[in-house]
């Protein structure tokens, strides 16, 4: 029980280009897909590709932020579609921060939040290590290209 918070990228199968993965995939996981009938009743078709870009557990402050930035202070637990400009401010910002590593400053940019089971407040050596690692991660998402894929936000506590 906590706060959980996921990035999932999305890449939607949409375009004749597409054809060829969807099918694969549909071979892969058994499913006898038509995809002539892909806008004519049951094609059965797989229509996208689901890519867990990041996964944080109780990283407040991170939730905060989405909450603040791409949720409009809704703390809902529904899922928030997240630009790409928006992922690389979240990262200045951590850097920013653990640039700083000073509370205070961090606070300012990036304060952590209370809520149920939403673990610690402290400014201390996890919270740091949240910022880190969600650096890493969302470089690391932003390798997947821009134009085929989208990133959504969601919370479950």
């Amino acid at each position: 029980m906590g706060l959980d918070m996921y990035l999932t990228a999305k890449k939607y199968l949409y375009s004749n280009e597409d054809k060829e993965v969807s099918e694969q995939i549909s071979d892969l996981i058994g499913v006898k897909s038509d995809y002539e009938r892909r806008f004519n009743g049951s094609s059965l078709v797989v229509k996208g590709i689901d890519v867990d870009a990041m996964y944080w557990r109780k990283a407040n402050a991170i939730h905060d932020w989405f909450v603040r930035n791409v949720q409009e202070g809704e703390d809902d637990c529904r899922e928030y579609w997240v630009g790409h400009e928006k992922l690389q401010q979240l990262i200045d910002d951590c850097k920013r921060a653990l640039e700083s590593r000073d509370a205070e400053i961090a606070s300012e940019i990036l304060p952590p939040a209370s809520g149920f089971f939403f673990g610690s407040t402290e400014i201390d050596e996890y919270y740091w290590q949240d910022l880190q690692e969600t650096i890493e991660g969302l470089e690391r998402a932003l390798t997947l290209p821009e134009r085929e894929y989208d990133f959504f936000y969601q919370s479950s506590w």
